[in-house]
C-alpha cells in the first residue's frame, strides 16, 4: 500500500467485545474501510461480518491477508497471540494496530517490534487512554511548563468487575500475563508519557479482592521511580462495588503548580501562585482519536508527521517492561529495576 492512500484496507483480527470499538472507530474515519474479520471461531467471525454490511470474514489469517483490498490490520486477539499475529502481520507486508500490551515478554514484544522495523511497515500499539481527553489535557499542560517539572503523579483508575465470567481468558496469567500487564500497563504507560522521563523501578502490591481463588490481583497498587527523581503512585482496581462503580483520580504536583482532575466531571484545575482556575479538558472520542493518529501515520509522507503519530514499538515495549516488572515485584515482594526485565 502507497503511504498516501486515500482509503486503507483495514482486517480486524478477533471479533470480541474490544473490537467492537476498533469497528466503530473506522466508521468515523474516511481514510479507512472495513475489509473483513478473522477469528479462530467461524461463528463469530460470521455474525461479526454480517453486522458490518456482509463483509469478508475467515478463521484463517493467512488467508484473509492475502485477499485484495487488505493494507493493514487490527490485533483485538488475546494478549499471549500478540507477538505471533503481529510477526505474520509484517511478513504479509501489512501494517498494525495492536491492542495492548504488545506482548506478554520483553523478548516477545522485541520480536514483534523488530518485525516492522527497517522495512517501511507502521506498528502502533493500542495504549487507547494516551488519546482520552483527560490524559491529553493532563499532557499538554505539562509540556506548557504551567507545572514546571513534575515531581509527583497520582493516577487512580477504579472499577468494578469487568470480565464476563470466570473462565475469561484475561483471569489466566499465562494468557493475559497478570492484571498488572492487561490493565495495569494503562496507568504504568500513561504516567510515564506524562513526566518524559526514564523509569527506573517498579514496586507494586496486588490483592485479590473478589476472591482468593482469583489467579490474577483484581487491586493493583504500583509506584514507579524516575530519572528525573519523580514518583508515580498508581492504583487500579476491577473490584471495587456497587457493581457498575466507576472513578478516576489524577494528581499532579510540579515544581511550579498542582494540577488536580477529579472524575466528577467539573474538568481539571490548575493550582499556582496566582490561584484555582478550570482548565478546557477537550472533547475526544479515544478510539476515534487513536485510530485517527495510526492512520496520520500510514497516510503521511515519511518524516516526523508518520512517525510521532500514535504509541510505536519502542514505547510499547517500555510499557510491556513496566508490566512484567509490576508483576514480578508483586511476585518477589520488593521493587524490580526496569533493566532487571529490559
Amino acid at each position: 500500500m502507497e503511504r498516501h492512500s486515500i482509503s486503507t484496507g483495514v482486517l480486524v483480527v478477533g471479533a470480541g467485545a474490544i473490537a467492537d470499538l476498533h469497528v466503530a472507530a473506522l466508521s468515523t474515519d474516511p481514510r479507512s474501510r472495513l475489509a473483513g474479520f478473522v477469528d479462530t471461531s467461524g461463528e463469530r467471525a460470521a455474525q461479526a461480518a454480517h453486522r458490518n454490511g456482509g463483509v469478508p470474514w475467515s478463521t484463517d489469517l493467512a488467508e484473509a491477508l492475502s485477499w485484495p483490498g487488505v493494507d493493514a490490520c487490527i490485533i483485538c486477539t488475546p494478549n499471549d497471540t500478540h507477538e505471533r499475529l503481529a510477526v505474520q502481520v509484517a511478513t504479509a507486508g501489512k501494517h498494525l494496530l495492536v491492542e495492548k500490551p504488545l506482548a506478554t515478554t520483553v523478548p516477545g514484544a522485541r520480536k514483534a517490534a523488530e518485525a516492522f522495523a527497517g522495512n517501511g511497515l507502521t506498528l502502533a500499539v493500542a495504549h487507547s487512554h494516551r488519546f482520552y481527553d483527560y490524559a491529553r489535557t493532563v499532557r499538554e499542560e505539562i509540556r506548557s511548563g504551567a507545572l514546571g517539572r513534575p515531581v509527583l503523579v497520582r493516577l487512580a483508575l477504579l472499577g468494578s468487575w469487568i470480565w464476563p465470567d470466570w473462565r475469561a481468558w484475561v483471569l489466566d496469567p499465562a494468557r493475559s500475563g497478570g492484571h498488572a500487564l492487561h490493565n495495569g500497563v494503562h496507568l504504568l504507560d500513561l504516567v510515564t508519557w506524562w513526566i518524559g522521563s526514564r523509569p527506573l523501578s517498579v514496586y507494586a502490591r496486588g490483592q485479590r479482592r473478589t476472591a482468593a481463588e482469583l489467579d490474577v490481583h483484581d487491586y493493583l497498587e504500583m509506584v514507579v521511580r524516575y530519572e528525573s527523581g519523580a514518583t508515580a503512585v498508581c492504583e487500579m482496581s476491577r473490584a471495587h462495588r456497587p457493581a457498575g462503580y466507576s472513578g478516576r483520580d489524577v494528581v499532579v504536583q510540579g515544581t511550579e503548580g498542582l494540577l488536580t482532575l477529579p472524575w466528577d466531571g467539573e474538568g481539571p484545575l490548575l493550582t499556582d501562585e496566582r490561584g484555582t482556575a478550570p482548565l478546557d479538558p477537550g472533547v475526544a472520542y479515544g478510539f476515534a482519536a487513536q485510530l485517527g493518529a495510526w492512520l496520520d501515520a500510514l497516510t503521511a509522507p515519511p518524516g516526523p508527521a508518520a512517525t510521532e503519530a500514535g504509541v510505536g514499538a519502542e514505547e510499547a515495549l517500555l510499557a510491556v517492561a513496566l508490566g512484567v516488572a509490576a508483576e514480578r515485584s508483586m511476585a518477589l515482594g520488593r521493587p524490580v529495576d526496569l533493566e532487571e526485565v529490559l
